[in-house]
């Protein structure tokens, strides 16, 4: 086999070999993302096939979403990956470089929705799936893109002291059994798992984290019932495939033009809020899709909807790097899709359950779009918060400075402080001894 060279680097080469890690990344999540959401077009196909109601039909496209976020199964193996490996070869193009990349989910879904729907029109659903799995083949082409790259920083390890080097000297002199390089392994272990992981102690990584929650639930049905949901209201097949492709189109739009906007100097410090801006702006559109109930409303709803995902989408990564580093960006990925599992899970069965109760698909949609604005409300209020921190921050070292005071001897005139410790105050006697002498 072919031995693989790890090119070394002081710093990301924005650029070069980094494009073609852009396109097996672009491959990744047509073949991953846009195939899963597909999965909204077979969906009245599957409930009629199997007779089965909304909350227990949902759970095909909840599974498929679940296990490529919690696994290293499937497209687990390919999607966290290629998206941490953008991170490494991009820093000052970086919102750009994962605009392109993560556009493959919007153009995937503007190509793959009607293609799907005259799949099942010519050969069945059995017919499309088998025919999508042949496509979805391709993803074994994007995983030889893939070039490993090793930065400054991830050689940057803490220079061992004299002890560590004569412990490590006694380990390799040692028994492998005995307590002395067992104690020393345990070490490097603690030590390696500390560096890797220690972003699960900021409290940036964390407030994120429980946003991520609110905001998958709320992203994820609406690819499930997009397409029922149009049916519902009197939409034919193709116009409701239509409305899919309208969303996978626009969503390129959203994670080119917002990746690159995100890149300028004007915006550069603010990617923070826009990714605010936009989840929140998504679930305001949930909250106004029930009262769009024809063709011709869809489609303003499709593209305001799909813009937003693809620029939140885009800056998840970006947001997520500027948190924790470049050193640490997969291991936090990792996370942060991990985090996405439960709820892709569960929510479009809850939704499901939701309509089959109510026989409408407001509950569904509200409980949806209140999940989202509520993600970017928190993560707004705890940067506020701690902005507000940061500012008192000065004023309380201001009011804990040493208070003076002042008295005199003869025409000398001493300021010592009021508040002092041990050895201060031994160095202040002396002062004053010598002061009375004079």
């Amino acid at each position: 086999m072919t031995k693989i060279t790890r090119v070394s680097l002081a710093s990301p080469p924005d650029g070069g070999w980094g494009w073609m890690i852009v396109a097996g990344c672009f491959l990744v999540t047509i073949c991953t993302r846009a195939v899963t959401r597909c999965i909204s077009i077979f969906f009245v196909e599957f409930q009629t096939y199997f007779a089965q109601d909304y909350s227990q039909t949902a759970w095909i496209h909840s599974i498929a979403d679940c296990m490529t976020m919690l696994c290293g199964l499937g497209f687990a193996l390919c999607y966290s990956p290629a998206i941490a490996m953008v991170g490494k070869y991009f820093s000052r193009r970086k919102a750009l470089a994962y605009g392109i990349a993560m556009s493959g989910s919007g153009i995937g879904t503007f190509i793959l929705a009607p293609v799907v729907q005259l799949l099942i029109e010519q050969f069945s659903w059995r017919g499309a799936l088998l025919i999508l799995g042949g496509f979805v083949l391709n993803l074994c082409v994007c995983g030889a893109l893939m070039r490993p790259i090793t930065l400054k920083e991830d050689r940057s390890v803490p220079e061992k002291n004299h002890d560590g080097e004569s412990q490590k000297e006694d380990c390799k002199q040692a028994s492998p059994y005995s307590p002395l390089t067992k104690e020393w392994t345990e070490t490097r272990l603690c030590c390696s798992l500390q560096q890797e992981y220690g972003f699960l102690l900021m409290s940036d990584f964390i407030v994120l984290a429980v946003s991520v929650l609110f905001m998958a639930y709320g992203c994820s049905p609406l690819f499930v019932y997009l397409v029922p949901y149009a049916l519902s209201v009197g939409v034919s097949h193709h116009q409701a495939a239509f409305l899919m492709s309208i969303l996978g189109v626009i969503d390129i739009v959203g994670n080119i033009t917002f990746g690159w906007l995100t890149d300028r100097r004007c915006l550069k410090n603010y990617r923070y809020a826009c990714y605010l801006f936009a989840v929140a702006l998504d679930g305001l559109c949930y909250l106004c899709l029930p009262v769009l109930q024809s063709f011709p409303l869809l489609v303003p709803f499709s593209c305001t909807f799909g813009y937003f995902d693809g620029a939140y989408v885009t800056l998840i990564p970006v947001v997520t790097a500027e948190m924790v580093g470049t050193s640490s960006l997969s291991s936090a990925l990792g996370v942060i899709y991990f985090l996405h599992a439960v709820p892709y899970l569960v929510s479009p069965p809850i939704a499901g359950w939701l309509v089959d109760t109510t026989g409408s698909y407001t509950a569904a949609f509200l409980l949806c779009g209140f999940a989202m604005v509520f993600s970017s409300i928190l993560l707004g209020f705890a940067r506020i918060v701690k902005r507000m921190k940061r500012t008192q921050v000065p004023f309380l070292v201001k009011d804990s400075e040493p208070k003076l005071h002042l008295w005199t001897n003869g025409s000398v005139a001493y300021s010592v402080a009021r508040e002092l410790d041990q050895k201060d105050e031994e160095s202040l006697a002396k002062v004053r001894t010598a002061c009375n002498l004079t």
